[in-house]
């Protein structure tokens, strides 16, 4: 960079102060300004950072549809959200109060998530019943921020002892979670997407 005063004091010398004046003038405001700090860019929101920020304690209620007396049916759910240090296994601990004749119900599930399939291999434990093994593709159909998203998981398995398709599509708000559970049964005709529970979790 020039030195204006080392440019400046040969003209003051020559008793020109004027010109030095102006030089000085001229060679600041050719100064290079600072650059403008840029604010630091906000993290993607992915499938791998939704499912870590999922990690935490959560309580809410499981709901089942009765379509003969067409309402909702509920039950108290706690949930504790693992994420192990390598980013993509996570651990989810739900204990469901199924009432006095069944008590507290637990399902531990371990799923481990592929970012590069967005396929999510789950095994999930609950007692009395054979462990249940399930792969599942995810979409992330809506990514506004980290606490704003929608998720689609699909999967092929069973419900209610009959092959079917598997939807749930999960959409968090802030402090709260809903996920609600689709099935479109194979050994029928066409193509019928029927509700069969919701889960609506709130943040603690």
């Amino acid at each position: 960079m020039i030195d204006p005063i080392a440019i400046a004091v040969p003209f003051s010398n020559m008793g020109s102060r004027t010109m030095t004046l102006t030089l000085l003038a001229l060679l600041l405001a050719a100064a290079p300004a600072p650059a403008a700090e840029t604010p630091a860019a906000s993290a993607p929101v992915t499938l791998t950072s939704i499912r870590a920020g999922l990690a935490g304690a959560w309580t809410g209620k499981l709901e089942y549809r009765d379509y003969q007396a067409d309402r909702w049916f509920g039950l108290p759910v706690t949930v504790r959200v693992e994420m192990m240090g390598d980013g993509v296994t996570l651990i989810r601990h739900a204990d469901f109060d199924d009432g006095p004749k069944t008590g507290i119900v637990t399902i531990t599930t371990a799923a481990l998530f592929d970012p590069g399939t967005n396929r999510e291999q789950s095994v999930s434990f609950r007692k009395g019943r054979e462990a249940e093994l399930t792969t599942a593709t995810l979409r992330l159909a809506r990514a506004e921020a980290a606490d704003r998203w929608t998720i689609e998981e699909m999967r092929d398995g069973s419900d209610d002892n009959r092959p079917a398709h598997i939807r749930e599509t999960t959409r968090r708000d802030g402090t709260t979670l809903v996920t609600v559970k689709e099935v479109d049964f194979l050994d029928d005709t066409g193509e019928t997407w029927l509700v069969r529970n919701r889960t609506t979790l709130t943040r603690q």
